[in-house]
């Protein structure tokens, strides 16, 4: 038999702890400090004609890099700095880091020296300017021009800059570095313009060139692992750096295997749902992990500084990482190198670009829908017994920018003034992420305020008022306190792309269901954080005064054959009342239990299916996901 206290053990030692004490119950969203460099425009324009790089092409691989944002001296994941994202990895970490530079150049993780060197800057000076930090990653940029024997120049052709920019990337090998160079190229042809995360704007106008991609040969790179086809290769686009490194799957003594079990999908279960996983370490101790026979498994891992991609389960098979069996079997998991609290360090912009090429890749394959009811965080699985609900993840927590991550997967969160906002109606939240700096706490230590940044939710109240107290989760506190602003309390936060049911509006304040209850948010006309947009909710039907929610959609007792053990549905500690409307994130889920217990089991009793008839719907409830069933609700439009 599998070792489920162990699994379960296993994944609450990767979750933090919820601290309860010390911490308050929020406000409006904090101001971010910032002293911003005078002009980071002119501060690009000033480094291309010092360092003789085409202002374009330094515009671009910044935006690649880091979207022009500065992140007020803290490092990424990846120990990157500043709008270049120099990098300064010190020695101790280059053998976690880069194996090595067996799986990544050692030398790519500390280019703030070189930047150092290069510019006569001061390291300090290189973190904390943004200028300096411009002037440093151009400095960087020629030099790799210079190395490979072309050109330099401000007025030099950004066509000849291909090789140089895909030495930026840092990558060992041809594919990443060319997908990097790729990027960059396509940023250029379509143009940029925003404001960063301290108020500076920078703007490139778009500018089609066509790069000398043969240049990339230069770089004497690995090829990287082909990418075969097969039960020997990997499920991955061809412009992501991939390779295989299998999750075992093995006996391990006493009638117990790991860490995943065999199936056959979609013929054993539809594949519904990416969730999305952050590592709460660094890639080579993560990669360790998945080839443990006795820990959890995922399907992939992607690094921060790259994102470089290792598979270990086949999207056939189903990996152990949801904490919720339901969700595992008609999930992928991908387990992202980076942190959901340590300190204001930041989920590089390689991540996100490689992840999104990975995500597009795996929705078309598998028919999943991109939106954020089907590409979810871990912290959206729902518990499946209300025992279980406390002990849930909450990565890739606050820091995570959903709105950006959908706009690099091409389905960009609704955010439009097209349909009011009034009772009955659906509204999605998206409140922007720079500009969001929600007072989070805890970060660091228990009451402590963690460093301004962007944050990806908006607060929910008790009542229409800044000092209300934030809405209670009687699964997260039995005791039925109200929630708080500490980092892994997700009991009052609306996260960008989720969808609530408006019950009421008084002012600037709208009222949602949530949880069984009222929770308000401010969304002002002038600036609002929620857009109406048509969809299906659900309603208790005419007599219900209440309706049980569940964490997975089981079949009915009757759906069971011999040989199969019956396995309870049992409801949530939540309900949803007469009168209250949730919204429908998918209405056409499969009724199933995938039989999977022995190691070498087969049908009719083991490795099978089990469909039921009994139909349940998806609904956005809480902060995580839920299932209703259909012969308890009314589907209906949504007003």
């Amino acid at each position: 038999m599998r070792r489920r206290p162990k699994i379960l053990a296993a994944l609450a030692a990767v979750a933090l702890p919820m601290a309860v004490t010390g911490v308050s119950s929020g406000g409006p969203p904090a101001a971010v400090a910032s002293t911003p460099s005078p002009g980071l425009a002119a501060a690009f324009q000033a480094a291309a004609q010092q360092y003789g790089v085409p202002e374009s092409v330094l515009l671009a691989v910044s935006y690649a890099e880091t979207r022009w944002d500065d992140h007020q001296g803290q490092s990424s994941t990846s120990g990157g700095y500043g709008p270049m994202h120099l990098t300064a990895v010190e020695p101790s970490a280059l053998v976690e880091r880069s194996a090595g530079q067996k799986l990544a150049k050692g030398d790519s993780l500390r280019t703030l020296y070189k930047a150092s060197d290069l510019t006569g800057l001061d390291p300090a000076a290189l973190r904390n300017d943004a200028s300096a930090n411009v002037a440093g990653g151009a400095a960087v940029l020629a030099s790799y021009q210079k190395e490979l024997g072309l050109p330099v120049g401000s007025e030099t052709s950004p066509a000849d800059w291909y090789g140089a920019v895909a030495a930026y990337s840092g990558s060992s090998n041809r594919t990443g570095a060319s997908a990097f160079a790729d990027d960059v190229y396509a940023i250029l042809a379509r143009g940029a313009a925003r404001t960063t995360n301290v108020g500076q704007q920078v703007a490139m106008p778009a500018q089609r060139v066509n790069p000398a991609k043969d240049q990339v040969a230069r770089l004497k790179l690995s090829a990287g692992v082909a990418q075969q086809k097969g039960a020997a290769g990997v499920e991955c686009p061809a412009a992501l750096a991939c390779e295989s490194l299998p999750a075992p799957y093995q006996e391990t003594g006493g009638g117990d295997y790991g860490n995943h079990d065999l199936a056959n999908r979609p013929k054993t279960g539809k594949i519904d749902y990416i969730v999305i996983h952050d590592t709460e370490g660094g890639w080579q101790g993560t990669l360790n992990l998945v080839q443990d026979p006795t820990y959890v498994s995922w399907q992939y891992t992607m690094r921060s500084s790259d994102g470089h991609t290792w598979q270990h389960v086949k999207a056939d098979d189903v990996a152990w990482h949801a904490g919720n069996w339901y969700v595992n079997m008609h999930s992928i998991g991908i387990e992202h190198e980076g942190f959901a609290a340590q300190g204001a360090t930041w989920y590089t912009e390689a991540l996100y670009r490689n992840s999104a090429r990975l995500v597009r890749y795996l929705a078309q394959k598998n028919d999943i829908p991109l939106d954020r009811a089907h590409i979810i965080g871990h912290d959206q699985v729902p518990g499946t017994l209300p025992t279980t609900v406390a002990g849930m993840h909450w990565d890739p927590g606050p820091y995570w920018d959903w709105e950006h991550y959908f706009d690099l997967l091409g389905a960009p969160i609704w955010g439009h003034n097209v349909f009011p906002v009034k009772v009955g109606s659906i509204v999605t939240i998206k409140p922007g992420f720079a500009d969001n700096a929600q007072v989070v706490t805890g970060c660091t230590g228990a009451g402590t305020t963690c460093t301004p940044q962007g944050t990806n939710f908006v607060y929910l109240r008790q009542g229409p008022d800044d000092a209300a107290p934030l809405v209670k989760d009687i699964g997260l506190r039995p005791g039925a306190s109200a929630s708080t602003t500490q980092v892994s309390d997700i009991g009052a936060r609306a996260a960008a792309g989720s969808q609530y049911v408006v019950a009421q509006r008084q002012g600037d304040w709208v009222a949602v269901w949530y949880l069984g209850a009222l929770a308000w948010f401010k969304s002002p006309a002038a600036a609002p954080d929620a857009f109406a947009k048509p969809g299906l909710v659900v309603k208790p039907k005419a007599g219900r005064t209440t309706v049980p929610v569940y964490g997975r959609a089981y079949p009915e007792q009757a759906a069971y054959p011999a040989g199969i053990p019956y396995q309870t549905v049992t409801p949530l500690q939540y309900s949803i009342g007469a009168g209250q409307a949730y919204p429908v994130g998918d209405a056409s889920i499969e009724t199933d239990y995938y039989r999977a217990t022995t190691f070498a089991g087969e049908p009719p009793t083991d490795h099978v299916q089990v469909l039921g008839k009994d139909r349940y719907y998806q609904i956005w409830f809480g902060h995580r996901m839920a299932y209703v069933r259909a012969a308890d609700v009314d589907l209906r439009p949504a007003v």
